[in-house]
């Protein structure tokens, strides 16, 4: 059965007319992809809001949850996970310390630096942000089979080892 034609077709089809000497395959693919993040991100957004929460605090709150105990980390290995820049993580830090979900540590290891640290808010706040969030993308997904997941799993996997330099 061949699908509807989608939005991404459409803009294909006057680009077929207006350009047919162009190669239109990869702007497909990536104009689904650009579509898909849109819409699993406005989705996912709802959850993260539904505690408090936008991507930003999220990534850095789930960041320190799953480093395991003591849930504590500098912020310079913070930025490498998250790859955002050092004033970046600085005002999401700050914003995130005057929700109360985080707070600032002496290093054990180094009176020099701090560590950051959730707090118990922190934590019950992430543990249950987490969970809606699961929730959310097993939604999201839930139209494919597992079969169709896994294998587009392994292709996107695939796709980002092209892109990604290796860890």
């Amino acid at each position: 059965m061949i699908p509807a034609m989608d939005h991404v077709d459409r803009i294909l089809d006057q680009w077929h007319r207006e350009r047919p000497d162009l190669d239109l395959g990869p702007m497909g693919l990536i104009g689904r992809l650009t579509r898909l993040v849109t819409h699993l991100m406005r989705e996912m957004e709802k959850t993260f809001a539904a505690h408090g929460l936008a991507y930003p605090s999220f990534d850095v709150l789930a960041t320190l949850r799953r480093s395991g105990p003591p849930y504590a980390l500098s912020p310079g290995d913070l930025m490498a996970t998250t790859m955002v820049a050092s004033g970046t993580m600085t005002n999401r830090i700050d914003q995130l310390e005057k929700s109360g979900l985080v707070q600032r540590r002496p290093n054990p290891q180094d009176g020099r630096s701090v560590l950051i640290a959730l707090t118990d808010q922190g934590r019950r706040v992430i543990d249950a942000a987490v969970a809606d969030h699961v929730a959310t993308q097993k939604r999201l997904v839930g139209h494919l089979s597992a079969a169709e997941q896994t294998a587009l799993d392994t292709l996107l996997r695939d796709f980002l080892a092209g892109l990604d330099p290796a860890p």
